[in-house]
């Protein structure tokens, strides 16, 4: 018997496969380059915090040149431990492919001492006779993949993509068999927030065999940031926390999938609960705010899913404690670049990459956040609760 290791306390399990899906052009990747940095820094709150770590990082649809090690810089990783892979086979190099290469990843794993196993994305990894949508097929891969990361202690963490289906359900979204999500111990899942004024995004813990699935979402948005390469300055995106969320992925997937008339609706509530909060001082007890609102017409689901658009916080306080209503301090249009595909990033420079951290590790309260370095540059203010 032995007690569960957490790579990523409480989100990403040590020694087994995790899944990181959403749609396209949302940042994952450059979550995946985000974790990567916090592992080679020891800054993730979990198994090596404060002991940097070896990463394998197999990737098969971007160039390494162009994208993947400017993201890596920029996201502060420290380069000299962050490992490509490619497989020399009969005189010629390929990439990795499973379950083929599974036993030669081992024997590296284990020389290397790697914490993490990236693929971006998991699906192009599968050998190409297997048939990712037939779940005995592809079971014939994950599993030996499973338990590489259970005799080896390294997490495996695979993007993968959601399929045009307008469930609500993470899990059923995945592209491929459902053997990727049941094999997988954890899904984070990842989605913009219609909803969110600054083009954020949202991350979720969709799944959770081996802990709990109550932790916070996560909110990020993605800033630009500028590379210097021996060809000139390169841009790329790089991923900021701003803190967590109250909506997360399912309460967006939902919506998606729901009526286009309920959009409207909520729209129509956030501005009247912007205005009334702003006439009301900027704050109100929830039980007269509900009043006013069924007033209004607007009904108190309708009110409480409003309350991210408008960009109210709420609090308890007094005694007896009330539920209070206010708008955030720094509620305004944000001059963050709205998230869209990761090539079109630019405008603002980077921190220092690979000889300092570019975006911090969120704060976590049993682990001090790392000092900044003297000549770090900030991309934006943050929320209390997050570094960078």
């Amino acid at each position: 018997m032995r007690a569960v290791q957490w790579l990523w306390s409480d989100r990403i399990p040590g020694g087994a496969i995790s899944v990181l899906p959403g749609r396209e052009g949302i940042g994952k990747s450059l979550l995946l380059a985000w974790l990567t940095a916090r592992i080679t820094r020891g800054e993730l709150p979990g198994l090596h915090y404060g002991t940097p770590r070896p990463v394998i990082y197999a990737a098969t649809e971007d160039s390494w040149s162009y994208t993947i090690a400017p993201r890596l810089f920029a996201a502060g990783a420290d380069l000299d431990l962050v490992f490509r892979v490619d497989v020399e086979r009969d005189g010629t190099v390929d990439q990795l492919t499973l379950p083929r290469d599974t036993s030669a990843l081992v024997t590296e794993i284990s020389r290397l001492g790697v914490a993490l196993l990236a693929a971006d994305p998991l699906l192009s990894l599968i050998h190409s006779r297997i048939d990712t949508h037939r779940d005995r097929e592809l079971r014939t891969a994950l599993e030996p993949l499973a338990r590489l990361a259970d005799v080896t202690g390294c997490a495996v963490v695979g993007l993968a993509h959601f399929n045009k289906s307008g469930s609500g359900d993470a899990l059923n979204l995945i592209t491929g068999s459902r053997a990727f999500s049941a094999v997988a111990r954890a899904v984070l899942a990842v989605a913009r927030d219609p909803d969110a004024d600054d083009g954020s995004c949202v991350l979720s813990q969709a799944k959770s065999n081996l802990g709990r699935l109550d932790v916070a979402n996560l909110r990020y948005r993605i800033n630009s940031a500028t590379v210097p390469t021996s060809d000139g300055d390169a841009s790329v995106g790089v991923l900021e926390f701003t803190g967590e969320s109250e909506r997360g992925v399912s309460d967006i997937l939902a919506d998606a999938a729901g009526d286009p008339a309920d959009h409207s609706e909520r729209r129509e509530a956030a501005d009247w609960l912007r205005d009334y909060l702003t006439s009301k001082g900027g704050e109100d007890a929830f039980p007269d705010l509900l009043k006013a609102a069924r007033a209004e017409g607007i009904s108190e689901r309708t009110l409480r899913r409003a309350r991210s658009r408008a960009g109210v916080v709420t609090e308890r306080s007094g005694f007896p404690a009330k539920t209070v209503w206010r708008l955030s301090v720094d509620h305004a249009p944000s001059t963050a670049f709205p998230v869209r595909p990761q090539s079109g990033q630019s405008g603002q420079p980077p921190g220092p990459g690979r000889t300092g951290r570019t975006v911090a590790g969120l704060a976590d309260p049993d682990h001090e956040p790392s000092p900044h370095p003297a000549n770090q540059t900030q991309h934006s203010d943050t929320p209390e609760g997050v570094s960078s």
